[in-house]
């Protein structure tokens, strides 16, 4: 699957994860909550 480039440079923030559920990519941050995404 393809990646945004929004979500990778979410990414590279510090403390962020790239998570898979259910077919959909995610980003979380639990150092910083604003930084979530969603793709698919």
């Amino acid at each position: 699957m393809k990646v945004r480039n929004s979500i990778r440079s979410l990414k590279n923030q510090p403390g962020s994860q790239v998570v898979r559920r259910r077919g959909r990519t995610y980003v979380i941050n639990k150092q910083n909550p604003r930084l979530k995404a969603r793709q698919g």
